[in-house]
């Protein structure tokens, strides 16, 4: 029988792991943060064709790194089981389905003009968003790389370098943007095409630095990641497919559902608009946290279930899920008592709405943390699910959670009911509660009990 674990050896093992990811996160959203600054200070089109742009590349983008996520739980097992050959057969064509990605996705970006007049943006916004996709678009490949290859990384337990590495990625990439959009240190000006520039090479250098440190590690040479890269692995590609697709979807889904949200309070009003826009991005900053955690959970669930250890597995799960109850129980603390200047950190305050703003801000500060502690716990169980590989019946719960219940009491409570903006968040609270609840039981009732 296997030992069992202290909770201690699984703190620290999840905390080793999850910490540096958590970071490696926060600097990925630096790096849109910058980009949007720097062209923000260029001009308003240009921040606007930016922001829509930003927002086109990453819905392409969740729907691929599906793939990518895919391989950490592929390769956990397989560590767990002791099968180094599985290691680098689903990392090898994780690659290789980012690559294929990237080359099928971009046609999207070079016709973003006629999609983005389709949907209503302005001329003017649609064709700068078109210049900035046709260059940015080239770093998708090379991003979904970057993904598969923390992936990889993460699942050997080198997470320290993924965080180093991004870190470094988040100073190269506004140094290059600054340079490039406004024409300074001998470069040319080249507005948001500049802002494309910088970010697809960003991606291409943090793709080969990766590859570079995964290929040639002595550590990590047994693998032979890179040997014979050019050969197919039409099973291990199926096995990787399989399980990535779900995952993209489900990403889709859950972003769609915030995308939706944040469309429909346009509806209602600028001051609700820009209120909803900061509180996000307080939430979102919060749930790096989780988000990091869960990738830790995922390969720790991932190692115990290749080694057929179910018992460390549901230790392992509760001592997760204590640290993201405890982390999301701070962040509620934060947000009901420090509303106001958490709000204010992000606005000017001699703008005449100001006030407004901050008021209806804090309002939906109390309402996030209402949904803190189920968000943490939805991105958690689908972290567990991954590691055992239980992908597809948690996208049709996330699908039905979000769209089916989340979207549509969002609707009702603020346009028939009357509740407004308080409304949509309210139903925010219902969907991400209903996913949380029905993906642990996913989870807890898949695991079996240790005999």
């Amino acid at each position: 029988m296997t030992r069992l674990l202290s909770p201690i050896t699984h703190l620290r093992a999840l905390l080793a792991l999850g910490l540096p990811l958590v970071g490696s996160h926060l600097a990925q959203m630096l790096l849109h943060v910058v980009d949007t600054v720097i062209v923000g200070w260029y001009g308003v089109a240009e921040l606007a064709a930016v922001v829509i742009g930003g927002s086109c590349f990453f819905v392409v983008f969740v729907l691929g790194a599906g793939f990518a996520q895919a391989v950490m739980p592929m390769v956990a097992q397989a560590l767990g089981r002791g099968d180094e050959t599985e290691v680098r057969r689903a990392t090898r064509m994780g690659l290789w389905l980012s690559i294929g990605c990237g080359l099928i996705a971009y046609p999207l970006f070079w016709w973003a003009e006629p999609i983005l007049l389709a949907a209503g943006q302005k001329p003017e916004v649609a064709a700068l968003a078109r210049d900035f996709l046709r260059i940015a678009g080239l770093g998708l490949a090379p991003a979904l790389l970057v993904m598969t290859l923390k992936s990889y990384l993460a699942a050997l337990e080198r997470t320290q370098v993924v965080l180093w590495l991004t870190l470094g990625a988040v100073f190269v990439n506004g140094a290059l943007c600054y340079a490039l959009v406004f024409g300074h240190w001998g470069a040319p000006e080249l507005g948001v095409r500049g802002a494309g520039l910088a970010s697809a090479l960003v991606q291409l250098l943090t793709s080969a630095a990766l590859a570079l440190y995964a290929g040639w590690l002595p550590e990590l040479r047994r693998f032979h990641l890179f040997q014979r890269f050019w050969r197919p692995d039409w099973h291990a590609m199926g096995l990787v497919f399989r399980l990535g697709w779900p995952i993209g979807l489900t990403g889709l889904a859950e972003s769609g559902l915030f995308q939706a949200t944040a469309l429909m309070m346009g509806w209602i009003g600028t001051v609700q608009l820009a209120a909803h826009g900061i509180a996000m991005q307080v939430t979102a900053l919060g749930f790096m946290l989780h988000l990091g955690l869960s990738n830790a959970a995922t390969v720790r669930t991932g190692r115990f279930a290749g080694a057929g250890d179910w018992g460390n597995l549901r230790r392992g799960a509760l001592v997760a899920i204590a640290i993201s109850a405890t982390v999301g129980l701070a962040q509620v603390a934060l947000y009901l008592s420090y509303p106001e200047p958490i709000v204010g950190l992000f606005i000017d305050h001699a703008n005449p709405e100001a006030a407004e703003i901050i008021a209806f801000g804090s309002l939906l500060l109390a309402f996030a943390a209402a949904f803190q502690l189920a968000d943490a716990a939805q991105v958690l169980a689908l972290g567990f699910l991954r590691g055992v590989h239980d992908t597809r019946v948690p996208m049709w719960i996330a699908s039905f959670a979000y769209w089916a219940v989340g979207i549509p009491t969002s609707w009702f409570l603020a346009f028939r009911a009357g509740l407004g903006g308080t409304g949509l968040w309210l139903g925010l609270v219902i969907g991400l509660v209903i996913a949380s609840a029905l993906l642990m039981w996913r989870f807890w009732s898949r695991v079996p009990r240790p005999v």
